[in-house]
């Protein structure tokens, strides 16, 4: 294993969390307000005495953003982790299927696959991951029947008491980026570097987003106000959920 160095970290970070902010802002960019509202429960607005356009944009549009902004984020920490990986244990970015990472450490074969946060499936989404981790080992095994693995689901954030799940490993938080690092510290230094540019980058998603709130504020009162200003509820209602003919 080699000595991670703090200062390649950084530098990774800043030439690559630019890609980030630019996929918030292009996700903002592409969003369609139909598709949106066909997605968005409208008896909830009614039930939440909702009476202006703008709160009904924003509750879609924030709903939307803050569940895609999870995945970009998740998506980009598993680059920066598989990155860190190469530089202290040499491991790769995995070409089998449910497997993000692969790498050795003494006589083990670690196969991890990456989320970003302890929470992240449901009990079918769960054993989809166990069945690609078992599929992975006799795909490994094939050239090296001796080889000894090890499945890890690795979150970057979060925590959990109990990493022995049976089928696989569970490291959370701390625990994760010190296992695909050896620095038990690496968890709170990655945190500074994140912000590079950050006011900056969000003074421009700031105003992509205020655009697309005008923008879907003023289509919705076209397609669903009536002219005295008031939501016409029936016609959004029969938008999302009518009959399909």
């Amino acid at each position: 294993m080699e000595k991670l160095n703090l200062n390649d970290v950084r530098n990774y970070v800043k030439n690559n969390i630019g890609s980030f902010h630019q996929k918030r802002i292009d996700r903002l960019e592409t969003l369609k307000l139909n598709l949106v509202l066909k997605r968005k429960n409208p008896y909830l607005f009614k039930a939440k005495h909702v009476l202006t356009s703008e709160q009904i944009i924003k509750c879609l549009v924030d709903a939307h953003l803050s569940s895609s902004e999870e995945g970009i984020f998740g998506d980009w920490l598993e680059g920066l982790a598989i990155y860190i990986n190469q530089l202290t244990y040499g491991g790769i970015k995995s070409g089998i299927a449910g497997i993000d990472l692969e790498f050795n450490d003494s006589s083990q074969r670690y196969i991890v696959n990456i989320k970003s946060g302890p929470n992240w499936g449901n009990s079918s989404q769960i054993a989809k991951m166990i069945a690609d981790f078992k599929t992975a080992k006799k795909t490994l095994r094939t050239s090296n029947s001796k080889l000894n693995i090890t499945a890890v689901n690795g979150c970057c954030y979060g925590k959990d008491p109990n990493p022995d799940k049976g089928d696989y490993f569970k490291y959370c938080g701390q625990v994760f980026w010190e296992f695909i690092s050896g620095a038990p510290n690496l968890y709170i230094e990655i945190i500074e570097p994140l912000g590079f540019e950050a006011k900056e980058k969000n003074e421009e998603y700031d105003k992509a987003y205020a655009q697309v709130v005008n923008r879907f504020t003023k289509e919705f009162n076209n397609q669903f106000c009536n002219d005295n200003g008031s939501i016409d509820w029936k016609q959004l209602v029969e938008f999302n959920s009518a009959r399909v003919t």
